[in-house]
């Protein structure tokens, strides 16, 4: 039998799309938890004196109003917006490599996030004795290339313990790609996210989950007078192609989230601001980490679904329901902001705007999928 799935929920092995989690480290006092009880909606301790060594686990969602208004359209008795889990842990003390970090939580996560401080605080001093975001950066990059190398070396003594009765072929290739290019990149204190591997290599290193190859996303939090500088001048310097920059400065992202929404708004615009600055770390954490949404939708439930960019169609059934990726026949299409502007999708079919693909077409961010299966 030829059956349909779009928004409404299927009893079964329903698969609950993995949220990606990002890990928020940095040096004391230079805003991490405050960006966490942003994010996550938590109330952690952010007194200035006050000190965890705990971490702390929340999960956001992701702002998307393309998916609020197909909610507006469709009146659903459900509705799931996308969601990314951030994990905030203690504050990097400089120097203790390995030993500083909470390694079980962030070799755990898909991405690191940064908070550097930007803005001074006469009741509160720098751990450094002075604000230098650019030092910032690399002392903490400099922790997760120490942590990297002590595991590296310990792999390595490990294979050569192994050679005495002979490495396999899998084996050599490992030692020849930690010995020949990752302990080399570490020992010149360069982290690993800025090393090209070959595809295979890569895969073949996921089981190490190395720090300073994760994709990282610095957030500079400065003061309001420097809330509209660019990255680039903020740091005095440019990063590498697996990191990006947001600047946000978090007395003020307090503000606007305890405001109206019709008086965030105006307030936003008072500071020449389009959006909350956390809307845009989150934002910003999709990019890094080549991830987009696309949309489901019907009276029982509107959801968004995080799928990696250059997912097929039937990839994307898969996240859905692993009956529909079983069973896939093809997917009916249409952009969100068609159907918004149709207001139904069979006004959407009427003007071929509700298009039908097969299993290798690429999933669009935005687009309204129906899948059809028989399973």
């Amino acid at each position: 039998m030829l059956r349909g799935a779009g928004g409404g929920p299927r009893a079964g092995n329903r698969r609950e799309s993995r949220s990606m989690q990002m890990g928020i480290l940095g040096l004391p006092k230079a805003g991490k938890t405050t960006l966490f009880n942003l994010l996550t909606a938590s109330a952690e301790s952010t007194d200035k004196f006050a000190k965890s060594r705990d971490a702390h686990l929340g999960v956001a969602q992701v702002p998307d109003a393309r998916l609020a208004r197909l909610r507006d359209l469709f009146a659903p008795r459900r509705y799931v917006p996308a969601t990314v889990q951030f994990v905030d842990v203690p504050g990097i003390q400089k120097g203790q490599g390995s030993a500083n970090l909470d390694l079980v939580k962030l070799r755990e996560v898909d991405a690191l996030v940064h908070v550097v401080r930007c803005f001074e605080d006469e009741e509160l001093a720098h751990v450094e004795g002075s604000v230098d975001p650019r030092r910032d950066v690399a002392d903490v990059d400099l922790e997760l290339i120490l942590a990297d190398l002590e595991l590296v070396e310990r792999r390595l003594e490990r294979l050569e313990q192994s050679s005495k009765r002979g490495l396999r072929p899998e084996e050599v290739r490992e030692r020849e790609l930690l010995q020949g290019t990752l302990l080399p990149a570490l020992e010149a204190e360069r982290p690993l996210r800025e090393v090209a591997l070959a595809d295979e290599d890569e895969k073949r290193l996921r089981g190490f989950q190395l720090l300073s190859a994760k994709p990282l996303l610095v957030v500079l939090n400065v003061g309001e007078e420097d809330l509209r500088r660019d990255p680039e001048s903020l740091l005095g310097t440019a990063l590498g192609t697996a990191t990006r920059t947001v600047v946000m400065s978090a007395p003020i992202e307090q503000e606007i989230a305890q405001l109206p929404a019709a008086e965030a708004l105006a307030f936003l615009e008072d500071l020449g601001l389009s959006e909350p600055s956390v809307d845009r770390v989150i934002r910003t954490s999709y990019d890094l980490l080549g991830r987009i949404s696309f949309f489901t939708v019907g009276e029982d439930e509107v959801r968004a679904w995080t799928i990696r960019r250059h997912t097929t169609a039937r990839a994307a059934a898969g996240a859905v329901h692993s009956d529909i990726e079983r069973g896939f026949i093809r997917a009916e299409v249409v952009a969100a902001d068609l159907l918004l502007a149709r207001r139904s999708l069979a006004a959407c079919r009427e003007h071929g705007e509700l298009r039908l693909e097969g299993k290798e077409y690429e999933v669009q961010d935005g687009e309204v999928v129906h899948f059809r299966f028989n399973v």
